[in-house]
């Protein structure tokens, strides 16, 4: 990593309560994120990936601060987040942008394109309306849409073309870091392609820092250069793309990672199937998480949380018995 991070996130927690006790006091929690440490170089693609429910998205709005986590920091260009005043806060979100999971629901149906991706500039006060229109026809040029499409609305749109929006609104403000939350999961595979495509070009167009959230582990090890593995809210694996789908040493990892299609009907492909069910986040497993699961489970496994390692360059295992490795190499 470099010594100055462009993003830090470490101990983060996001506990959400389920009320239903005396004079509404919550019950118990709903463990979302639990403890997840990890920083982001500048220029780089982070992807992080589990299983539904592991807490992905959660992660992603709480970096932004679109949910106020429970506990633990978000430090960004030495800023951090998680402590500045609201006039502060609004004025980092010019380099904190989103693109959000659903193009169909993330778009407000009564405003135009126009209005859309403009907002920003009302909300920040920028621009003169000649500006601002001529900022907005370059935008919808970037993402390969007509100038002319600003006044139209949303439901005139292909759901492809609907995340192009998504994407120019998110660059309206120049913004360094964009949290990709499942940006390709609703649309179709040959449009996946082509905003994937997209988002690369404008990557190094821009020089933006990606934190990619998806669970299509195959666009993941294209995009990414280091992944992050989540289950139940913790962090359990992170490493170099390549390292970590030829040499993975978490059973988690290995598990997800054997679950991928291969696409040639004459290659056996061995899956690994771990047992039992994902446990309720309400209440999580003592020590590691994966233990009632875990073919390698042992004592220690269910008194001891295990804390990331790193085992190699760049190679971080949160497991008590890592599984063997081959050639570490980048």
């Amino acid at each position: 990593m470099n010594s100055q991070n462009f993003l830090s996130i470490k101990g983060l927690k996001m506990l959400f309560p389920i009320d239903g006790g005396l004079f509404g006091k919550p019950v118990s929690f709903v463990h979302a994120v639990d403890g997840v440490d990890f920083e982001v170089d500048k220029g780089e693609t982070l992807g992080v990936v589990g299983e539904s429910g592991c807490g992905k998205t959660t992660l992603g709005r709480c970096i932004l601060r679109l949910i106020e986590p429970t506990a633990g920091s978000v430090t960004f260009e030495g800023k951090p987040v998680l402590h500045l005043a609201d006039e502060e806060l609004r004025k980092l979100r010019r380099d904190m942008q989103i693109i959000f999971q659903d193009p169909y629901s993330s778009l407000n149906p009564r405003k135009t394109v126009r209005h859309i991706v403009g907002e920003a500039f009302t909300i920040h006060n920028l621009l003169t309306q000649k500006e601002r229109k001529e900022r907005i026809a370059e935008l919808l040029s970037l993402v390969g849409l007509l100038p002319e499409h600003a006044g139209r609305y949303p439901h005139e749109f292909s759901g492809g073309q609907r995340q192009r929006i998504c994407v120019a609104r998110a660059l309206a403000l120049n913004p360094k870091l964009i949290i990709a939350d499942e940006p390709v999961s609703a649309l179709d595979v040959s449009i996946q392609a082509q905003i994937l495509n997209l988002l690369v070009n404008l990557q190094k167009q821009f020089d933006l820092t990606y934190i990619f959230i998806s669970h299509d582990l195959s666009v993941v090890r294209h995009l990414c250069d280091r992944v992050a593995v989540m289950y139940l809210g913790k962090v359990v694996e992170l490493a170099y793309a390549r390292k970590l789908y030829q040499n993975s040493r978490h059973p988690y990892t290995k598990a997800l990672l054997s679950s991928v299609p291969v696409a040639d009907p004459l290659h056996k492909k061995s899956r690994i199937v771990l047992g039992g069910d994902v446990p309720s986040p309400i209440d999580p497993p003592e020590g590691c998480a994966l233990h009632p699961r875990c073919p390698y489970a042992n004592k220690i496994c269910k008194d001891e949380t295990p804390s990331l390692q790193e085992l190699s360059s760049g190679h971080l295992v949160a497991c008590h018995f890592p599984l063997k490795g081959g050639n570490d190499e980048n």
